[in-house]
């Protein structure tokens, strides 16, 4: 793996590090292939509870890299569309990462960046920060991140962010939900600390059935399907060997074996 993607592990949280801040963290193809293959061989990792997606310098992340859309202007619809497939793979694979993610954004978002922070279950940004849905402006749309974007930030801020390419701020992107936690600099580490070890105490199984839930339930219709899919969940949470021990654990007034 190059130094454009940095990985850290400290007990079970892993942090997954852009590192390209002379390109304000944009990505291309290259980069793209590096984050997906992390993140495959992440959710697979055991000793990995819960992940944070970072960035080095003044950028989160702009978007897609210049030289790249250099190339892509180029390109034949075939060709885009193979491209396009490598970006959708990318985020289907952060979203359906069966780990927990947080997205610590010390700085802009822009375009494609904005799907990589829609991709994660949770989002903190400094104060400083600023977020711009650019794509209209270059005569493109937000197609590939737009199943993310639309979730984290709803239809109605979608309409307005995507047709206009206005910048907003990071208290603009905390009122429409798009950001959970907005905080200055130096108490962002604290913040990404704070949930990360909130997510890693609480039992794995039900960490990862709970994020498939909300991704299962969030936007659809409430009827016998949805209902008997619910009944579903909870039954084999209960009789799972976590949901087990934590029942127990708990009535015996012991810490459950997932923090032994």
């Amino acid at each position: 793996m190059t130094t454009a993607l940095q990985t850290t592990q400290q007990g079970v949280v892993l942090t997954l590090t852009l590192n390209r801040p002379d390109v304000r963290n944009a990505f291309n193809d290259e980069v793209i292939a590096e984050i997906t293959a992390a993140f495959k061989e992440m959710a697979a990792c055991a000793e990995v509870r819960a992940v944070v997606l970072a960035a080095i310098g003044p950028a989160f992340c702009a978007g897609a890299d210049l030289n790249w859309m250099r190339r892509m202007a180029g390109y034949t619809r075939a060709e885009n569309l193979a491209d396009a497939a490598q970006l959708a793979e990318m985020l289907r694979v952060m979203y359906e990462c069966p780990k927990p993610t947080v997205a610590r954004i010390q700085g802009d978002v822009y375009a494609g960046g904005m799907g990589l922070v829609a991709a994660c279950d949770i989002a903190v940004s400094v104060d400083t920060a600023n977020f711009c849905l650019s794509e209209v402006k270059l005569g493109l749309i937000p197609a590939t991140i737009s199943p993310y974007v639309i979730r984290a930030m709803g239809a109605r801020a979608a309409h307005r962010y995507f047709l206009t390419a206005e910048r907003f701020d990071a208290k603009e992107a905390h009122r429409i939900g798009f950001v959970h936690e907005v905080v200055g600099a130096d108490q962002l580490d604290a913040k990404v600390a704070e949930l990360t070890n909130a997510l890693s105490s609480a039992s794995p199984n039900a960490v990862r059935s709970c994020k498939r839930l909300v991704q299962e339930v969030a936007g659809r219709v409430i009827e016998a399907p949805l209902i008997g899919r619910t009944v579903e969940g909870i039954a084999d949470i209960r009789t799972s060997s976590e949901g087990r021990e934590g029942v127990q654990s708990f009535l015996q007034k012991r810490k459950p074996s997932w923090l032994a």
